[in-house]
C-alpha cells in the first residue's frame, strides 16, 4: 500500500494499532479530485484496490485546494459500492445534507429518495445555497451544471450495482460538466 502512488491519494506514511484502534498516519486532502483518484485505484495498478470507506471524511484539501483522497485495503467488495459512496458524498456536498439528516429521515426518506423528489421540481432549492457567492446570479450554465452533477449522483447510486457508471464515466461526466461550466 504505501508503494501506491497518485497526486490525489495521501499516501499512507503508517500505521498504528492496538486492540481497540487501527490508524494511518497521513500527509495532510473537491469532487473531479477525489473521482481521479478513485478512478487510479480501479484501473492503473495490476490489482484494482477498492477503497471501501468513501466520504467526506476521507477526503482532506491540501493547502492549493486539491482533494486527496485517504484509501483503503483491496478486499472482495466491488467497485460497484464506491462508485455508490461517491455518489453518496456528491449528494452531500452539492445539498450539504448528510445521509442521516434529521429533516430528510423525519420524512421517511433517504437522501437519495428526497433529491430524486426534489430533481422533479426545481433543483435549485435543495442545493447548498452557500456554493454560490451572494453577490453571483446563478447563471442558466451554472443551474444546467448543477443538474448534471445531481443527475450524475442518481446515476452513481442506482440501487442495482450493475446499472451504475463506473468511475471512469464519473470522471468523463464531470471533466464534461467542467467544461461546459468554464465555456465563455
Amino acid at each position: 500500500m504505501r508503494n501506491v502512488r497518485h497526486r490525489n491519494l495521501i499516501p499512507v506514511i503508517t500505521t498504528c494499532s492496538s486492540e481497540y484502534i487501527r490508524a494511518f498516519v497521513l500527509q495532510y486532502i473537491v469532487m473531479l479530485d477525489a473521482a481521479m483518484a478513485i478512478e487510479y485505484l480501479y484501473h492503473c495498478n495490476a490489482t484494482p484496490i477498492v477503497h471501501c470507506d468513501l466520504k467526506p471524511s476521507n477526503i482532506l484539501l491540501d493547502e492549493d485546494m486539491v482533494a486527496h483522497v485517504e484509501y483503503g485495503l483491496e478486499g472482495t467488495v466491488s467497485t460497484s459500492s464506491d462508485v455508490y459512496s461517491y455518489g453518496i458524498m456528491l449528494m452531500e456536498v452539492l445539498t450539504k445534507r448528510g445521509p442521516t439528516d434529521e429533516e430528510i429521515f423525519n420524512e421517511n426518506l433517504d437522501l437519495r429518495k428526497w433529491i430524486t423528489q426534489s430533481f422533479s421540481g426545481t433543483i435549485m432549492e435543495v442545493v447548498d445555497a452557500n456554493l454560490f457567492l451572494e453577490e453571483e446570479q446563478i447563471t442558466s450554465k451554472g443551474e444546467i451544471c448543477i443538474a448534471a452533477m445531481v443527475e450524475l449522483a442518481l446515476y452513481c447510486t442506482k440501487e442495482n450495482p450493475e446499472s451504475r457508471i463506473t468511475m471512469e464515466d464519473v470522471v468523463k461526466r464531470l471533466n464534461k460538466i467542467k467544461n461546459t461550466f468554464l465555456e465563455t
